[in-house]
């Protein structure tokens, strides 16, 4: 169910990597709450126009952007075709990531940059260029200043993950990424908030996406993921969506530079629910 008192009717959002899985939701959620939505994606266009269609369904308007996040031409170019459709920028949710697993001993260098390009250094240039667009509509008086008074300029959400405090072996591309999403979403959101640009991330649990397929959709393995989720189900995107899209508005204008766990309770390590 679409909460509208989050009033982001008019909003102008931009989800990177919403073609599929969590960014999907997201993007279609932002529809269902009357936003424009920039539909990014890398190489999935069916699924990006399937995320634009649901948008409009849902009462939303958008567009489809094809762009790279880990090359930072491609994302200017991102912002300047959403300029030009809607005229302003007021939400980034800077969601595209991927996964290329090895064991250590066995990743190559070439395993390990590829997913820092994309989940750590994308995350940079998409956030940085969203700020400078924020900053470039604020009022001239707003640049730069403490203002006691009014709402944020622009919101940023970044997509990290709970791998940003839980080691994960055979993965850690991986979670160094979301590691370093952790501390920089917190280093940015203190530097911002001065301009009124709020600076909050997501970090999701084992979420039932296309991506983790192989875990869900066999019982065995999903019984065995249920003993590291104390609330004994499997998170759903739209679970996901609620969360970045509260962060989004001004419902939680005082909330910067925190992590929001959308876990289950995976963090909370089960394991010692019986005394270890």
């Amino acid at each position: 169910m679409i909460d509208s008192s989050l009033k982001l009717k008019g909003q102008t959002v931009i989800v990177t990597g919403s073609s599929s899985g969590i960014g999907k939701a997201c993007a279609i959620y932002f529809g269902g709450l009357g936003a424009n939505v920039v539909v990014n994606y890398h190489s999935d266009e069916n699924g990006a126009n399937d995320s634009l269609e649901k948008i409009k369904a849902g009462g939303g308007d958008g567009i489809t952007v094809q762009a790279d996040v880990s090359k930072e031409e491609e994302v200017i170019s991102m912002l300047e075709q959403t300029i030009e459709k809607f005229g302003r920028l007021d939400v980034m949710v800077s969601n595209a990531g991927l996964q290329v697993d090895s064991p250590f001993l066995e990743m190559t260098t070439k395993q390990w940059q590829k997913v820092i390009d994309v989940n750590l250094t994308g995350q940079f240039i998409c956030i940085r260029e969203a700020a400078k667009q924020f900053v470039k509509q604020s009022p001239e008086e707003n640049k730069g200043k403490a203002v006691n008074t009014g709402l944020a300029i622009g919101k940023i959400v970044m997509m990290s993950s709970v791998h940003d405090v839980i080691p994960w072996a055979g993965r850690v591309n991986y979670a160094a990424s979301k590691g370093g999403v952790s501390m920089m979403m917190k280093s940015v959101s203190q530097e911002l908030a001065p301009y009124k640009i709020r600076v909050n991330s997501i970090s999701p649990g084992a979420i039932k996406t296309a991506i983790n397929k192989a875990v869900w959709s066999k019982q065995e393995s999903l019984n065995d993921l249920m003993d590291l989720i104390p609330y004994r189900r499997i998170g759903t995107p739209e679970d996901v969506a609620k969360a970045v899209a509260w962060l989004a508005s001004d419902e939680s204008d005082y909330v910067n530079g925190e992590t929001l766990y959308i876990d289950g309770g995976m963090t909370l390590y089960p394991e010692f629910a019986d005394n270890g």
